[in-house]
């Protein structure tokens, strides 16, 4: 990926990890605290044996990708977040069409770098 895609790349990826933080905040799902450090170090795919799913997307996904955008390295390979999040987010009592919108896009973002490999 030639350094303008890479630039651009990292600009969009800035904008759609604040766009998912507003709309996690919006819903008062933002936390002040961090989880224990033991529930960080679940093995289980989205620690869904330790944490809540925006909990991980919070703790563990969002630090993920700022540590990647403020190092300046690789993306992921493959990401499919959004059918975990359509399924995390059914029946629940608030409109979660801007988190998955916000997750939509990151799952695009990474498709589209792979077509630019």
């Amino acid at each position: 990926m030639n350094s303008d895609l890479r630039s651009d790349c990292y600009s969009r990826l800035a904008d759609i990890i604040f766009e998912l933080e507003a709309a996690l905040r919006e819903h008062a799902l933002w936390e002040t605290l961090p989880p224990p450090p033991e529930a960080l170090m679940s093995q289980q795919p989205f620690c869904f044996d330790t944490l809540r799913f925006t909990q991980w997307l919070q703790f563990v996904f969002i630090e993920r990708v700022k540590v990647i955008l403020e190092s300046g390295g690789t993306l992921p390979a493959r990401s499919g977040i959004v059918p975990i999040a359509e399924e995390n987010f059914k029946g629940v009592a608030y409109d979660a069409r801007r988190i998955i919108r916000a997750l939509t896009q990151f799952d695009v973002l990474i498709e589209e770098k792979l077509q630019h490999k």
